[in-house]
């Protein structure tokens, strides 16, 4: 499909660009193009939508206890699982059952996507934005300390890139202060803190998203994480409709059990079993995704080592990368020669080659500036990051080939 704008012909809105031309056996032939991210999906996990397609039960049922099932085991003895329809969705959930309402104050990052902190204002509260480590990207301890104000309630900390924050110093803070600690964990299955995997440390809920391009992937989905019965049951009830009961229940029950009650005015969040049996499928592949992407990351920092870029942080020594992301930062030198982020950007767009921004900070989304009243030299770590960023493909699917392609291209940028 192809459509047309000002910018000349587009594919659905993206510019097209004439793609590279290589030789193999003395023929000529256009380079298929290497998008920023593509799911890993096989026959395997084909056959196993296919099965609930043809079971006669499509939305949430027994795959999704299934899925959440696994999770559970994988997390150890009390975690309680619940499947949702997108992080944004178990992050609101977790927000409301720790009970932030008007008026609060939740701590987050500024460096990431805007869902962390419209899940604040769903509730009526206030996200209050701080800056990042220079290193990590991830929310910085002593910026969290500074932050806190008698409405303080909560702080989200997002595992960026699918590196893990500093729990162990948040949580401290979290304790001195009384604050609850909601894990923003989109990137981070299955990351891991000082030896702990994500989904196990002593905060309040973890969230993970399973979006198209994450580590593993129910198209669109996610999983709420906690070891706390009380916020357990809440959340399960708000997820559908504050409804006191699942539908499956109610629809294929052998004996009548149509009679429901709504305790309270909940939302649409569950997951599929179209979507959970997808899940299932990758969540065992995961260890071998994560392999394959250690793999991929070694090879690109050992390939760009020598240019003028700062290279994502490998974190410490007994923590875990989940590597979603690939982000690199042209450094002073790359500046200082007249190199940018954007003219990398499109040099690799030339070759062929998908990349992303990973983000646009919320201080410079128009609403989150204006509503917050917050401007860019409120955040100097995070605005250069911003100016100096981008994303390069880093997905279980690309082969030994498309990586050497992007190791050349960038390469060839900086020569």
């Amino acid at each position: 499909m192809r459509v047309r704008d000002s910018r000349g012909p587009t594919t659905f809105g993206h510019p097209i660009i004439p793609l590279p031309i290589s030789r193999k056996n003395n023929v000529t032939m256009a380079r298929e193009f290497i998008p920023f991210a593509k799911p890993d999906i096989g026959n395997e996990e084909i056959e196993a939508v296919s099965a609930v397609l043809r079971s006669g039960w499509v939305t949430t049922g027994q795959k999704s206890l299934e899925f959440e099932k696994r999770f559970e085991e994988l997390f150890g003895d009390g975690t309680i699982a619940m499947a949702v329809n997108s992080a944004t969705a178990g992050l609101h959930l977790a927000l409301e059952a720790i009970g932030i309402g008007p008026g609060d104050e939740v701590i987050v990052p500024s460096l990431t996507f805007t869902a962390t902190a419209e899940v604040v204002r769903y509730l009526g509260g206030d996200p209050i934005l701080v800056d990042v480590d220079a290193n990590t990207l991830n929310i910085a301890p002593d910026r969290i300390r500074a932050a806190i104000t008698p409405k303080t309630r909560a702080i989200i900390p997002v595992h960026y890139a699918g590196l893990p924050c500093d729990m162990t110093a948040i949580l401290e803070i979290a304790a001195q202060h009384g604050l609850r600690v909601v894990e923003d964990a989109a990137h981070a299955l299955p990351a891991a803190h000082r030896g702990r995997p994500i989904g196990t440390l002593n905060s309040d809920v973890t969230v993970f998203s399973f979006y198209a391009n994450k580590t593993m992937t129910t198209g669109e989905g996610g999983m709420v994480v906690t070891r706390r019965p009380d916020l357990a049951k809440r959340m399960r009830v708000m997820r559908l409709h504050g409804i006191d009961r699942d539908a499956f229940d109610r629809f294929r029950s052998k004996v009548p059990a149509w009679y429901y009650e709504v305790v309270a005015p909940g939302f649409k969040y569950n997951l599929t079993d179209i979507g959970a049996a997808l899940g299932l499928v990758q969540l065992g592949r995961l260890e071998g995704f994560q392999d394959r992407r250690v793999a991929l990351a070694e090879r690109y920092r050992q390939a760009l080592a020598t240019l003028p870029l700062i290279l994502p942080s490998w974190g410490e020594a007994n923590d875990r990368h989940a590597w979603h992301l690939f982000v690199l930062r042209l450094n002073e030198d790359a500046h200082a020669r007249g190199l940018s982020r954007d003219g990398l950007i499109d040099h690799l767009s030339r070759d062929g080659i998908g990349t992303s921004v990973h983000y646009v900070p919320l201080h410079r989304q128009p609403y989150w500036r204006d509503s917050l009243k917050v401007e860019a030299e409120d955040f100097p770590v995070t605005e250069a990051a911003y100016q100096a960023m981008l994303s390069i493909p880093l997905f279980t699917a690309m082969s030994d080939d498309d990586q050497e392609h992007i190791i050349n291209s960038v390469t060839s940028y900086f020569a």
